[in-house]
């Protein structure tokens, strides 16, 4: 199990788009989303994947992680059994200044929702906040997918 240390922010408009080097769609579901332990199911492209994650750190930035690559077909079939709730985005991958970003562009309940994440080795490494971000939403529980599903954005 590896240790996830990240920021989240908004994304104020889309001008990231054409720095972005690669997009891939995503569907997930979750099989368990209580906090002290979400079991995620995501096809990512043409690769399913099933990954737990533990409860994050006070400020929300660390938290452990544990994933396995999984067959389409399988990820599919778990997919029919999670809870009520379904995410669907794209991700791009978007390169500033030493980090990568991973921006999410949410659809369905979720349309007009457009975050970033940024992965870290320290909770305290500071990073150039390119102009397209916005406000931090780092340890926000309403911005982690497993919430976006039980409440959706356009429910806020």
């Amino acid at each position: 199990m590896t240790l996830e240390i990240e920021r989240k922010y908004r994304v104020k408009d889309d001008s990231f788009k054409p720095l972005a080097t690669k997009e891939t769609r995503i569907v997930q579901g979750y099989l368990s989303s209580v906090p002290e332990r979400t079991v995620r199911v995501r096809i990512k492209g043409e690769k399913g994947f099933l990954t737990i994650k533990g409860i994050g750190s006070e400020s929300g930035a660390s938290r452990y992680e544990w994933e396995k690559e999984i067959s389409v077909a399988d990820a599919q079939a778990l997919l029919a059994i999670c809870e009520p709730g379904v995410i669907d985005k794209t991700r791009y991958l978007v390169p500033h200044e030493g980090h990568t970003f991973e921006v999410d562009e949410f659809y369905g309940e979720n349309l007009g929702l457009t975050v970033a994440e940024v992965e870290l080795e320290s909770e305290q490494q500071q990073v150039h906040r390119p102009q397209w971000l916005g406000e931090e939403v780092t340890g926000d529980a309403r911005y982690y997918n497993s919430m976006l599903m039980k409440t959706p954005f356009s429910q806020w």
